[in-house]
């Protein structure tokens, strides 16, 4: 649901709260799964340029305003998991950014995305490098 609403927001600058709230009610969340949804939302808008200047850094060969929606988006929930909330270990969080990218990303995106974190924490990750 996080992933949805902030790709939602880029695709179409739309109010994030209304954005979240419309897919929670689509997806029919509990109310703590909206919560933490919201929460993933909240916190990758809050520390978006923080975010994004980190992903620039660590794919310089792929601009960030030209990198698609969704990897990019998949990119920002993951490192602000890893660097500023802390909730999950770093394998967990790359293994879920990897299936999240696998499911709406392009074919290439589950590589991308998984060289990417993997370059986060220097190649460390506890993440299932190139399994499907």
């Amino acid at each position: 649901m996080a992933l949805q609403t902030l790709f939602e927001i880029d695709f179409n600058r739309g109010d994030p709260k209304d954005t979240w709230t419309r897919g929670a009610f689509r997806a029919g969340l509990t109310e703590q799964s909206a919560g933490f949804a919201w929460d993933l939302v909240q916190g990758v808008l809050d520390n978006r340029k923080q975010l994004d200047g980190e992903i620039a850094a660590l794919a310089p060969e792929f601009p960030i305003d030209q990198m698609a929606k969704i990897d990019k988006n998949v990119l920002r929930i993951a490192l602000y998991e890893l660097r500023i909330s802390g909730d999950a270990p770093p394998g967990v969080i790359i293994d879920e950014a990897v299936e999240l990218a696998k499911l709406f990303g392009s074919e290439a995106a589950p590589k991308f995305v998984n060289g990417v974190l993997a370059t986060a924490l220097g190649g460390k990750t506890g993440a299932t490098k190139g399994s499907d």
